[in-house]
């Protein structure tokens, strides 16, 4: 029935301004729309909607996800950008951050400014 729609990603943001320095900034995604009500960026192709609320509802878990070919170089140019990655408790994670999950692929995490949680991973093999 979806097979031939396009994926819309959301991600919430209390203040659009900062949402945009970050995503279009930080990240370095086009801007295609700006409205009060919310921002959209180009994804590679994916139309990531960043929605304005008035709070953000945080998860522990990963809400947007890129496959990168090499997370360090990632994880290098996102720092130089002012990229903080994160860190868990009891999850194995090597001194850039990076958890290497059964299978081999390594994966990184970070929050945008609104808490979101984000992922990078570069598959294995």
């Amino acid at each position: 029935m979806l097979t031939d729609a396009s994926l819309v990603a959301f991600a919430a943001s209390t203040d659009l301004e900062r949402a945009h320095e970050f995503y279009g900034g930080v990240l370095g995604l086009p801007c295609v729309e700006a409205t009060p009500f919310a921002n959209v960026y180009d994804a590679n192709g994916t139309a990531l909607r960043v929605t304005r609320v008035q709070q953000v509802a945080t998860t522990p878990y990963t809400v947007l996800g890129w496959s990168v070919g090499d997370v360090y170089a990632t994880i290098g140019a996102l720092t130089a950008r002012g990229v903080d990655f994160a860190r868990f408790e009891g999850v194995e994670q090597d001194e850039a951050g990076v958890w290497t999950a059964p299978g081999g692929p390594r994966i990184a995490w970070f929050h945008d400014p609104d808490g979101n949680l984000f992922s990078l991973t570069q598959p294995s093999g």
